[in-house]
């Protein structure tokens, strides 16, 4: 039986597990956290992330965590609305193949999945990586070495598998942070309300659960992450008013808050490790597939070595040739989503509003319908 060595609990190495355990495979996931991390933003499953997640038999657990589609309400700074968008036009644009999911609900459905028949390692990190014709070998903080045919680095944007093994370089740095976090108990109403300004967006979701969503763009990430979230996010966002207000005023603790970078590679493989999700490619939030993508080149990567049999040079080239366009392409349209989320200037953000107006517009809906669909292909 082949043996793949896991690297990170995430979406993408847990799908990892799941596809090639279903394959065969024994597999190992090795996890830097003491335990599974819970909570984070929402997640969008449609195209081939919806057809990955079919494919590995999770829809029907996944539909039970379906926050459904919302209203989404622009407002001004002070919280007034500006603009109502029913959810029936995310609905007639999305169409019915699509979920939207809280991250740490997609991990959970993910670890019950595989953790029958998956070993994990919690609190546990890589210390050397060693490979050769026949295996590869890596050597733990704790002091055991595991052995394997195949090494998937699953470990996010600053993976230590991508450092140790393809050496510095390939995380590309921009100007923005985000933060996301839990708001305490359900909402009266299935809505979205969204603040946006130059450089600043600001989003409440409510319904069965409830969140907040913050982006913006700062010339030192480093330097707002150091000041840490509570601080950061009420200079940025303090003089709003509104559901953003009320949402600062229960910031937990432990809530989510990272720059923003992408993670452009030459090549996603070397030998006998592989680089996947987030640690190859990562395309950020601004283009709204990051989940899909790791689930979808997980389950391809699986389906590459299926049909490669004994060489995975062949299966690892095969995966990457068919991944690699739709990534590519997904990372051109979060760069230029990004004016979008942290519109640059008022003109881009009356500009933004425009499009959204036009949106609501029966006839437009299926241009927009047609388009998503184009880009899901």
């Amino acid at each position: 039986m082949p043996h793949a060595v896991i690297i990170g609990a995430g979406i993408a190495g847990l799908a990892a597990a799941l596809r090639l355990g279903r394959d065969g495979w024994r597999t190992t996931v090795v996890e830097r956290a003491a335990q599974r991390r819970t909570g984070g933003y929402l997640v969008n499953l449609l195209g081939p992330g919806y057809d990955a997640a079919e494919g590995l038999g999770l829809i029907p657990e996944l539909a039970s965590h379906d926050v459904g589609l919302f209203t989404t309400v622009l407002v001004h700074a002070d919280g007034r609305p500006k603009l109502t968008v029913p959810s029936a036009v995310a609905e007639a644009a999305l169409g019915a193949r699509a979920l939207t999911v809280f991250r740490g609900d997609l991990e959970s459905t993910l670890y019950d999945a595989v953790a029958d028949h998956t070993d994990f390692r919690f609190g546990t990190t890589v210390a050397a990586v060693d490979q050769d014709a026949d295996e590869v070998r890596v050597v733990l903080s704790d002091g055991t070495t595991l052995h394997g045919d195949l090494l998937i680095g699953a470990d996010g944007v600053r993976s230590g598998t991508r450092g140790t093994v393809f050496g510095a370089g390939g995380q590309v740095d921009l100007p923005y942070v985000v933060a996301a976090f839990p708001l305490p108990g359900p909402a009266a109403e299935h809505t979205a309300t969204t603040y946006i300004g130059p450089g600043r967006t600001a989003a409440t979701f409510g319904g069965k659960r409830a969140a907040a969503f913050f982006t913006y763009r700062c010339a030192d990430p480093a330097a707002e992450l150091r000041r840490g979230a509570a601080d950061a996010l009420t200079a940025a966002f303090g003089d709003l008013g509104g559901p953003v207000a009320k949402a600062l005023e229960v910031l937990p603790a432990g809530v989510y808050f990272d720059a923003v970078s992408q993670v452009v590679l030459p090549r996603w493989s070397n030998g006998r490790v592989v680089l996947l999700g987030d640690a190859a490619w990562c395309v950020t939030l601004f283009a709204g597939h990051g989940a899909a993508l790791a689930l979808a080149g997980a389950d391809r990567l699986g389906a590459a070595l299926l049909d490669h049999p004994g060489d995975l040079g062949a299966a690892l080239a095969r995966w990457e040739a068919g991944l690699r366009p739709e990534v590519t392409g997904r990372q051109e349209s979060a760069r230029r989503g990004m004016a979008q989320y942290v519109p640059p200037t008022r003109f881009h953000v009356w500009m933004g509003e425009l499009a959204i107006r036009a949106m609501t517009l029966r006839g437009v809906r299926g241009l927009v319908r047609r388009g998503i669909e184009r880009a899901n292909r």
